[in-house]
């Protein structure tokens, strides 16, 4: 269950609910937040050192937020990174994440080979004219209809890898730019090995999820049986 909030900080606030398989016995409450901005960021840390090409030492975000933060700290233990720049509507924000502040979502894209979008826009943010040859973008914000961060000229000229075709047709970056199901892979294609990570033609790649609630699961589940063995758990009857 959660609520979003896009002005505060963390902007989701809700609760995870973990049952038991058979008995359908509450196990544990989990801080939505925490474990919606892990799992995604965590994710999106894996696609994005698959796709990116295994050179790009220079790392860009655009959003500074909770999501990013979590992002980058997975890139971090995945590649070191000789650059890392920012942009954010709130300059300490991008200052705490990044060792370069920069004005914008551009000169993110002028600066970085690797580029992270984590915002509300409802706006493009970046276009065909913004990017160079091989670059790989992460667009975290378009995960429900309306919301946008690249254009459609910008995913109609990449290679576009999503976790979801139909959900991201329906209501993530592919949706929002009217392309089809079949104008993405799946990154559990890639990972399978049914596809390459990248294809050497010089076609910027784009990773674009919407988030799924198997990840949830997978997630909570970790942390769960982490807490059970390491005897830090709080017991509550609910039922008494």
């Amino acid at each position: 269950m959660n609520a979003k909030f896009p002005d505060a900080c963390p902007a989701l606030r809700g609760v995870v609910c973990l049952h038991d398989l058979d008995s359908g016995e509450l196990l544990a409450l989990a801080d939505s937040a925490s474990i919606t901005a892990w799992r995604t960021g965590l994710a999106a840390a894996l696609a994005t050192h698959l796709l990116a090409s295994p050179s790009a030492r220079t790392l860009g975000f655009v959003g500074a937020g909770a999501q990013a933060r979590v992002t980058a700290a997975g890139l971090r233990r995945l590649r070191s990174w000789r650059r890392t720049v920012a942009t954010d509507l709130n300059r300490a924000r991008a200052a705490a994440l990044a060792t370069d502040v920069v004005a914008d979502a551009a000169v993110v894209a002028r600066a970085a080979e690797v580029i992270v979008l984590a915002t509300w826009s409802r706006q493009p943010l970046l276009h065909p004219r913004d990017l160079r040859p091989g670059q790989h973008l992460t667009t975290l914000g378009a995960d429900e209809p309306g919301k946008a961060e690249l254009s459609a000229g910008l995913l109609t000229a990449s290679r576009v890898v999503v976790d979801d075709r139909d959900l991201a047709a329906a209501g993530g970056a592919l949706g929002t730019a009217g392309l089809p199901p079949t104008a993405a892979v799946t990154l559990g294609e890639i990972l399978r090995g049914d596809q390459p990570a990248r294809e050497d033609t010089g076609q910027p790649t784009v990773y674009a999820p919407v988030g799924l609630p198997w990840q949830d699961l997978a997630l909570t589940w970790l942390v769960y049986r982490a807490a059970v063995a390491g005897g830090r758990v709080l017991t509550v009857d609910l039922l008494s």
